[in-house]
């Protein structure tokens, strides 16, 4: 599959390899001890299947291992964020909704400072 843009970011990277109307895939990449803001989403739902390494997902107040197989939904407004332990963390993510845009992201807390 061609990657259609590759995007770095501060605890890794993300590929989008399919964008259409209503839905985008992305591949993230999540290097070891890094972890993703814990953000949410106003216009979009989010499943991620976990492709390679391990870590913790959180949605809302609910923390959870994620592994190679493992599969979640992300609901339009639920709180998440996911961190790699162990090497890197290779999530399939499929964003589906009415706005896909980068600026749909509310920040509540940032390892990173944005």
């Amino acid at each position: 599959m061609d990657i259609i843009s590759r995007d770095e970011r501060p605890w890794g990277y993300y590929e989008v390899l399919l964008q259409e109307t209503g839905i985008q895939i992305k591949r993230l990449v999540v290097n070891d001890m890094q972890r993703l803001s814990l953000q949410s989403h106003e216009n979009r739902d989010e499943y991620w299947f976990c492709v390679s390494g391990n870590g913790l997902i959180t949605i809302d107040e609910h923390e959870r291992e994620i592994y190679p197989g493992a599969t979640y939904q992300i609901i339009r407004g639920e709180k998440h964020r996911v961190m790699a332990l162990g090497g890197q963390l290779t999530i399939i993510e499929v964003q589906t909704g009415s706005y896909l845009g980068e600026d749909d992201i509310v920040r509540y807390e940032d390892d990173y400072g944005r």
